[in-house]
Order: C-alpha cells, then structure tokens, then sequence
C-alpha cells in the first residue's frame, strides 16, 4: 500500500504500473493478483488506511480542548511542516494527496473517486467544527458554518495545488491569513483573545 500511494503521489496513476508497484514493493505480480483484482482496488485501500493513520494528528489538531481559530491556525502550520518534509525527501511540493489522485481519476474509477470523496469530507468536516465552534464563542459571524467550511477548504485546496505546481512551499504560508479573511478575522490578536 505504502508503494502504490508514493508512485502515485510522486508521479501519477496513469503513469504507476503494476509492475512498478510490485517492483517497489519488493512483491511478485502473482501475489498482487491474490490480493487484488486491479491497481484502483489497491489504491482505494491504500488511500483509506493511510487515512485512518492520520486521524489522530487531526484529532489532536482538531480537539474540542483547543480553542477553534488556534485549531485552524495549527492545520495551517502542520500541512506547511508536512509539505516541506516531502519536498525535502522528494524535491518536490506535492500538494494533496486525495486531490492530486482525485482529480485524475475522478471520471473513470468509480469506486476509487468515491472513496477519495469520501476522506475529503472527512478532513472537511474537521474544519467545519472549528468554524461551528468560532461562531458559538462570538469569534466570527459564521451563522452556516458547512458552507463556510466548504469555501475554507476549496481555498485550502487550492493553496496546495498552487504550491504543487509552484514547486514552493512558501505559498502554503499565506493559508492561514486567507482562511482568516474569510473568516472576518481581522488581527492576529483575536486569535490569542480566543486561546
């Protein structure tokens, strides 16, 4: 699973062979066959438990115990951190991975695209909390929160494909500042009022 999701983030799925997963993987084609029917079978399995293994670094970014826009705050500083990890170990920015596989895919795996849907608004969800929470402690006017948590995470989404295609993690450094303009956060200060 681990070589299927770096051949595709780091290339693509249309590029990633079976052979090229089972070469990284140090596996024969015949046992990938015994476990899976095709490349999309792998990838969405591949795609879903590399979720689930990044669950807690949002559920500890994301805790009801941490004041809301401090919450927003530090998913920005994390994906920066994790960004310029990747561009360090493979010389480049590559963004998201569920959007980078997502947008390939998205007209002919069904089932893959519907699993990518489905991590995504998880991850959207998480934003939707903190803004939800923002608006209750009279932070922000934010009386739809799933609708600004949507117009949050396109925003988001597309800073990492900007960066992605930039090659330059520095543009994920705006990410913040944009979410809270959105938000009618004017001044840095009222974040440290709300922690």
């Amino acid at each position: 699973m681990d070589a299927v999701l770096d051949l595709i983030w780091s290339g693509s799925y249309g590029s990633t062979t079976i052979d090229d997963i089972c070469e990284k993987a140090g596996v024969k084609k015949g046992s990938f066959y015994y476990f899976y029917d095709s490349k999309a079978e792998l990838a969405a399995e591949a795609v879903e438990t590399n979720w689930e293994d990044r669950r807690a670094e949002f559920d500890g970014i994301f805790s009801a115990t941490v004041p809301p826009l401090e919450r927003l705050e530090k998913y920005c500083d994390f994906t920066y951190k994790v960004q310029r990890e990747i561009k360090s170990k493979y010389g480049r920015v590559l963004g998201c991975a569920q959007a980078s596989l997502g947008s390939e895919i998205c007209t002919q795996e069904d089932a893959l695209q519907k699993k990518i849907q489905t991590i995504m608004d998880q991850k959207r969800k998480y934003i939707e909390s903190a803004v939800r929470d923002a608006h209750a402690a009279g932070l922000i006017h934010a009386p739809d929160p799933a609708a600004k948590a949507r117009m949050i995470f396109a925003y988001y989404e597309g800073m990492l494909t900007q960066a992605r295609i930039q090659n330059d993690v520095e543009v994920l450094r705006e990410i913040a500042s944009g979410m809270f303009a959105m938000l009618g956060v004017k001044e840095k200060k009222t974040l440290a009022v709300a922690a």
